[in-house]
């Protein structure tokens, strides 16, 4: 079938950034003439920095600047050649202290993203496996790219789920030689821990699992010459372990480094690990200060340093757990986060805390699941206890009111979380309004009159077709057809409508909207697995309706706290459901939408554009024809109006047993053909309840034949309200498609019906845009607004749609 316009990854990315950045708490500039670490001026107002990565705060040791200094001034600004033919004259110096404090020979790389990319593509083999924690570093992740183009697997867990783990361990045993597990010490966003411990019972367990840790947030602060958190638990590194450390962010200066036990490997990856050989060596003025910073982790000194720190850390979080603030991971890592669910009161609480004086980070989509925004603070040793607890007494005043200012409570970040164990009794705040709901659970509870105004004349949900709906996906054995039913109709006081919708519940594939050759991929394993990477979505219409399902007064002046109000409802009913994904969907770009959904935590991502057909105003297909475009009207007159002698064309509002039968198993054909719009395939029950309702027809083409005339094609078609016709679903026979060109035919029998039952209006629905536009669809782009409790199934498409664009 006709390809899928798919969302795209990195426009829904600068969505956000661009979000945040019209907030003003990203892409921000230091205005300082000197820094010192524990402040920062930015738009003109000095503030406490607690947004750092410096940890210890050695990035200011005069030692290190000095040091760095000197450097330049002897050697120059670089040393500019490949370190495989010859090192800058301190590189030497530098390895050997870095030995000292690991007790290993290191490698150094200029920082950990080209170190990655070195060192992966390298160590692991042809016939070796890859499980990437589902929140390891991008940079990881990234390198790990590399892989697939030599047709490596590739794996991927929830975070720090050892269960997933070892499924995926035992599914790569007799696979791979040896399978890499890829994950950081201590991640970046929460600051919560790897299970090294755990991990280690596993490598015993199966000796194939080898582990790749990513410890740059763990370096210096912690273990025995700051070699990290990793080694602090370890105390030695086996040999099935590598270790990445930086000679940044903590250690002051600029790098990283590998340390491995195997010297045969280390030799082949110094020998030829891609950006060793081919991009440039480190400044000598970092190598200067790396060396200045190694001689301070080499000595006593560090342990007092380490101390300093580690006591602020305990004084943060003794303050912190006095507090009722929805702290993540609150251990004894200097990162700490602040759940806020919404971005909007991340925006909000990080602009107070500005306003008081305290620089701190926004967590946002893509580092965190748009729904467990929140905000990053981090400690240093510039910190002092007094600004520390100045921070947290505006953090708990503040707080509050950043939630009651964007709509937001301490319960729904605790719920976002998952901190049901923290969950109070509702607050008895509720915001006051005018607004009336009516909420049910079947549309027989809801006018019909005052429904089909405000939602009819599109798809198959008007009052009757939700009727057919509910009669149809209620109570079905199999659960991936089976639906709940939510409507929703808000009015003001006077019982003018201002809002009304409709959600289903139930069970989504959930790359209903990926790439074909994702869907493909998936398919395989569903054949063991049919609910393979399957979610439990709540989401506006249902998986059998497409178009507007939302009603909006957008002139009231109630509108947006209509939308507010709905948002409210539906976010209540996703926890009680315990759904995974929430889906507003079908909507047209509207700037108003776009920033109440992204506030409130949901991605825009652009869905399939939709087709519809309005001009009616014809009399004969000679009419017809000339309404059309030029290059249209001749591919009409070429490719669809000659073939349709072909064909023997039958209206029918019942089916015999044979036609049904025969009408299902094309219908078959054309599902299993079309992984482009990914959804389960319908029983052959809905087909039967269609002929049990009156406003579904069915047109049936039989090809013309001197022996038989089989049927080759069939659309099963919606009437709504005397309005719109609906060509719903479609069934083929390949085998005379291209020649009779069938789909082309399809269409042109819809829109023949609809003008013979005056409809002003075709839902062409989506899908094979290029050929109903030649037939006169006009294109309507549509977004969707979606919110997950993870990003896992996500990013771990992106790792097979990667994998496919590498083959």
């Amino acid at each position: 079938m006709a390809k899928i316009k798919h969302n795209n990854f990195i426009d829904t990315v600068d969505e956000v950034i661009s979000g945040a950045k019209k907030e003003g708490v990203l892409h921000l500039y230091a205005e300082d003439e000197v820094l010192n670490g524990r402040t920062l001026q930015i738009k003109g107002k000095k503030m406490f920095h607690f947004g750092t990565t410096g940890y210890l705060g050695l990035e200011q040791d005069n030692r290190l600047k000095e040091a760095a200094i000197t450097a330049i001034q002897k050697y120059g600004t670089q040393f500019p050649l490949s370190k495989t033919y010859i090192s800058n004259p301190l590189y030497s110096e530098l390895e050997t202290k870095i030995e000292a404090m690991y007790g290993i020979s290191p490698i150094i790389t200029k920082n950990s993203t080209l170190g990655h990319l070195a060192v992966i593509p390298t160590v692991v083999r042809d016939e070796d496996g890859v499980i990437l924690d589902h929140q390891v570093h991008w940079s990881v992740q990234n390198a790990c790219q590399l892989l697939k183009i030599r047709g490596i697997p590739v794996e991927m867990i929830r975070h720090s789920n050892l269960d997933m783990l070892e499924d995926k361990i035992k599914f790569l045993t007799t696979r791979c030689n040896k399978i890499w597990y890829m994950a950081d010490g201590v991640y970046s966003m929460f600051g919560d821990y790897a299970p090294i411990r755990e991990l280690m019972e596993l490598c015993k367990k199966y000796p194939q699992l080898h582990l790749y840790f990513d410890d740059v947030h763990g370096m210096s602060w912690k273990g025995k010459n700051g070699t990290g958190y990793v080694l602090d638990i370890l105390k030695e590194l086996p040999e099935n372990v590598l270790l990445f450390g930086t000679l940044s962010k903590t250690f002051g200066a600029s790098g990283a480094t590998l340390l491995c036990t195997d010297s045969r490997l280390r030799e082949k990856i110094k020998n030829f690990g891609g950006p060793l050989t081919f991009s440039a060596q480190l400044e000598l003025a970092s190598v200067a200060a790396a060396i200045a910073s190694a001689d301070i982790h080499l000595s006593t000194e560090i342990t007092s340093l380490q101390y300093d720190l580690l006591e602020k850390i305990e004084y943060f979080k003794s303050l912190l757990e006095k507090t009722s603030l929805p702290m993540i991971a609150l251990n004894n890592s200097p990162v700490f986060f602040l759940g806020t669910a919404m971005p909007l009161t991340a925006y909000k609480m990080v602009q107070r805390l500005f306003n008081e004086g305290f620089y701190v980070n926004p967590a946002i989509y893509p580092a965190v699941p748009i729904k467990n925004t929140g905000i990053r603070i981090t400690l240093s040793r510039h910190n002092q206890k007094e600004e520390i607890k100045s921070l947290v007494e505006a953090m708990e005043y503040h707080f509050p009111k950043a939630l009651e200012a964007t709509g937001n409570s301490q319960n729904k970040v605790m719920k976002a979380f998952g901190m049901d164990e923290r969950i109070k009794p509702e607050e008895n705040f509720k915001k006051k309004t005018t607004l009336l709901l009516q909420y049910e659970t079947s549309i027989e509870k809801i006018n019909k009159q005052n429904w089909n105004e405000l939602l009819s004349k599109q798809s198959t949900f008007d009052w009757e077709g939700l009727c057919f709906l509910e009669n149809t996906f209620t109570n079905l054995d199999c659960p991936e057809n089976n639906w709940d039913f939510h409507y929703y109709v808000i009015t003001d006081k006077n019982r003018v409508p201002v809002l009304a919708t409709f959600f289903t519940y139930g069970l989504w594939k959930d790359d209903m909207l990926a790439p074909k050759s994702i869907s493909l991929q998936l398919e395989e394993k569903r054949k063991q697995n049919p609910l393979y990477l399957t979610s439990k979505v709540l989401g506006m219409g249902s998986l059998f309706t497409e178009g507007n399902h939302c009603y909006i007064n957008k002139t009231h002046p109630l509108a947006e706290e209509a939308i507010m109000l709905l948002l409210e409802q539906v976010e209540t009913l996703y926890h009680q459901l315990n759904a995974d994904m929430l889906v507003l969907r079908d909507f047209e770009e509207d700037e108003q939408l776009n920033r109440i959904f992204h506030n409130q935590g949901f991605l825009k991502i652009n869905m399939p554009e939709t087709c519809i057909i309005q001009n009616t105003e014809w009399n004969s297909i000679e009419e017809f024809s000339t309404s059309l475009s030029p290059r249209s009207r001749k591919h009409f007159l070429k490719e669809v109006l000659p073939f349709e002698q072909s064909f023997d064309i039958v209206i029918k509002d019942k089916l015999t047993k044979e036609e049904s039968e025969q009408g299902y198993k094309l219908y078959q054909n054309v599902k299993n053909n079309n992984h482009a719009i990914n959804t389960f395939t319908y029983p052959i029950e809905v087909f039967q309840k269609m002929e049990e309702h009156s406003k579904w027809e069915f047109i049936l083409l039989y090809l013309k034949n001197e022996n038989t005339n089989p049927l080759v094609g069939i659309l099963f078609c919606y009437k709504n309200t005397a309005h719109t016709y609906v060509p719903t679903l479609i069934g083929m026979d390949y085998t005379h498609a291209k020649e009779f060109q069938l789909y082309r035919q399809l269409l042109f029998q819809t829109i023949k019906r609809a003008k013979e039952l005056n409809f002003n209006k075709i839902d062409f629905g989506v899908s094979a845009t290029f050929e109903k536009r030649k037939l006169g669809a006009t294109i309507i782009p549509k977004v969707a607004y979606i919110q997950a409790r993870d990003n896992f199934s996500m990013e771990l498409m992106g790792t097979l749609q990667n994998e496919e664009k590498t083959r």
